[in-house]
């Protein structure tokens, strides 16, 4: 299994509009960073977790000709908007493109793509089928996926594992029994906004700590905001096992 973070930065993006702080202002290709999402090839299928804004750039600097699946983990604008470029894969496909979200996430994106749902369809739109999970394991394309449901405050967000990787973005609160799920992944892709306290998201501080209570042989933070620092100095805080993920970063499980 191959993971390639596609993004690993926050809502806004960084460098941030408008923001002239060190970071945004960073010659560093590994402080750019497009809206959080990654990318899974397993056995022969290639899945997609989240088309947020950045989906279309994000698709042609993979270079990726074959997408299967897309899962979601919540409804949020900077993991969804992206929805309608799954339209190039249809025409190279010539089938419909599964997705995989909860009721709350499909309702969110029947409002906000209501032509890509409506009954009678314009020509050349999205092509979608649509599959509503709950907490419970799930296959696509014949990979079990074992959704583990977190709180963005109080917005419920799924993370992923798909064997021994799991994916957890967008959360500041974990309960145990959700917790049993990850443990024993070897690698951990986590959520790290920020070294202040947030409403909805982990602090780098917290994120260590859940990263070492897991105990994955690897674990790489996204949701990254600008407000952490600078990539070279914030990883030279952290220990070996425990690394900032980057944009175009794969990762072999």
């Amino acid at each position: 299994m191959i993971i390639t973070l596609l993004g690993t930065g926050t809502s806004s993006g960084v460098p941030l509009i408008g923001c002239e702080c060190d970071v945004c202002r960073s010659v560093d290709f590994r402080d750019k960073r497009l809206r959080s999402s990654i990318h899974i090839a397993v056995d022969g299928r290639s899945f997609v977790v989240d088309t947020g804004p950045d989906f279309r750039q994000q698709m042609l600097r993979l270079d990726l000709k074959q997408l299967d699946a897309v899962l979601f983990t919540h409804e949020h604008k900077d993991h969804t908007a992206g929805l309608d470029e799954v339209r190039a894969f249809n025409f190279r496909s010539g089938r419909d493109m599964p997705i995989y979200a909860r009721s709350t996430v499909l309702n969110q994106l029947e409002r906000e793509f209501s032509y890509i749902f409506s009954e009678h369809k314009y020509p050349g739109i999205p092509q979608i089928r649509v599959h509503e999970i709950q907490n419970e394991p799930f296959e696509v394309e014949g990979v079990t996926v074992i959704p583990i449901e977190v709180l963005h405050h109080k917005l419920a967000v799924f993370g992923f594992r798909i064997g021994d990787f799991t994916y957890l973005t967008d959360l500041n609160y974990i309960e145990e029994g959700e917790l049993r799920k990850v443990y024993g992944t070897k690698v951990l892709v986590l959520d790290a906004l920020q070294r202040q306290p947030h409403i909805s998201h982990f602090t780098l501080d917290q994120a260590v700590d859940l990263a070492n209570r897991i105990g994955a042989d690897q674990t790489y933070f996204t949701h990254i905001s600008h407000r952490l620092g600078l990539h070279r100095e914030v990883e030279n805080e952290l220990p070996m096992h425990i690394r900032l993920g980057y944009d175009g970063l794969r990762i072999r499980v």
